[in-house]
């Protein structure tokens, strides 16, 4: 079975080509190339500043983690839901130089029938201790309330969102300015950071739907039916061979195959906060890797060819997506983070200070690519399981 035919009957996209198609005629607000929509100062008026808001869930993952919650009565896998949540608004907003006073409100719809609450409130004590968590590290952030809603007729268990806002100096604002010449310094979403409890295996909020049913097995059809889409045809629906609590080897450690792959995704705020502070000239763009995996720069680059041939050694959690799911590994890099899930692109030479920073927040970081000239757009993967083009 083709990847592309299970992700229709899956009814998800690797690409999103009908949302951007749906989304290319409206305004790019002030800065067109920047990572996410930049607006004018609507909140005062003022020339000189500007204002961000995003909004952005922890997609499918909180599926999982009913599952892996109903499984064994652990709440704390609720906590990760929450960071997904915040981590896909704050480090999106990050690639763009806000870094500072982000006010936060969540939007939890929930089937009352199944989430009770002990994990709303496991929810809401998460996003206190984050952005506690947060504000230690000299990033504030505010949390302005948000919304609960009973919806059990449309949510089958929980969705958890959240909506960001700012305002900037326009002067701080990082556009994307990739050019040919410049290095491409990847940051790991694998490891354990300095400001993180335990270790992370970096799977994110990307590629959930086709990670969940290619990983476990099918028993959890008929066990947990609110987990997933009735319409989606059985073929497609827990095709792995894995439990949630059985335990495999990696990395020196016993992990449950649950958690591994309900590893929250990790912030980089901390660290971008000080790179534009320390070596802001410096940086010609900052991208953050989720839907598109390691594709994700195309939509942000024009007449050059990104060359990717020294990726991070893929992390057990890929290989194991892999294994049980069969996908092609051409595929796998554009769902997945593949172990690099924020890249910073600057002139070369001036990557050996962008690298020590990350790793003084106990974060790998390394030279994975390079930009080159060309005549049409492209990202290039030099892979050991081969070489793949994206245009």
């Amino acid at each position: 079975m083709s990847d592309q035919y299970k992700y229709d009957l899956r009814g998800v996209s690797a690409t999103k080509d009908e949302v951007h198609d749906a989304i290319k005629h409206l305004d790019k607000g002030l800065f067109p190339n920047a990572f996410c929509k930049i607006l004018p100062d609507l909140a005062a008026g003022s020339e000189e500043h500007c204002n961000i808001m995003h909004a952005d869930t922890a997609g499918t993952k909180p599926s999982l983690a009913y599952m892996y919650w109903k499984e064994t009565g652990d709440l704390s896998v609720w906590k990760g839901i929450a960071q997904d949540a915040m981590v896909m608004n704050i480090d999106d907003m990050a690639c763009v130089g806000c870094v500072d006073n982000i006010i936060l409100s969540s939007t939890i719809g929930r089937n009352k029938n199944l989430i009770p609450g002990e994990v709303i409130a496991a929810l809401i004590q998460a996003t206190s201790d984050f952005i506690a968590d947060m504000n230690r590290m000299g990033v504030n952030i505010i949390l302005a309330g948000g919304e609960t809603a009973d919806v059990g007729d449309i949510v089958r268990t929980i969705d958890v969102g959240y909506t960001a806002f700012a305002r900037i100096k326009r002067s701080d604002v990082v556009d994307v300015k990739v050019q040919a010449g410049d290095v491409i310094v990847g940051l790991a979403s694998y490891g354990q950071s300095s400001y993180e409890d335990f270790y992370n295996w970096g799977m994110g909020s990307n590629g959930l739907t086709s990670a969940r049913h290619d990983v476990f097995d099918h028993a959890y059809a008929k066990q947990y039916p609110d987990a997933y889409d009735p319409n989606t045809p059985d073929e497609v629906i827990f095709t792995g061979k894995k439990k949630l609590t059985e335990k495999i080897e990696a990395n020196g450690q016993s992990v449950d195959v649950g958690k591994m792959v309900l590893s929250p995704t990790r912030t980089y705020i901390p660290f971008i906060k000080q790179l534009l502070d320390k070596h802001r000239e410096s940086v010609h763009g900052l991208i953050h890797c989720t839907g598109g995996g390691q594709t994700k720069v195309s939509k942000f680059v024009d007449k050059v060819k990104v060359i990717k041939d020294n990726l991070f050694d893929t992390p057990p959690l890929f290989k194991l997506i892999q294994e049980q799911s069969g996908t092609g590994w051409k595929e796998m890099y554009q769902v997945f983070n593949m172990g690099s899930r924020l890249e910073v692109y600057l002139p070369k030479g001036e990557e050996g200070k962008v690298i020590e920073l990350a790793k003084s927040f106990g974060i790998d970081a390394q030279v994975i690519g390079r930009v080159e000239p060309s005549e049409k757009t492209s990202v290039e993967i030099q892979s050991p399981y081969g070489s793949f083009e994206y245009q």
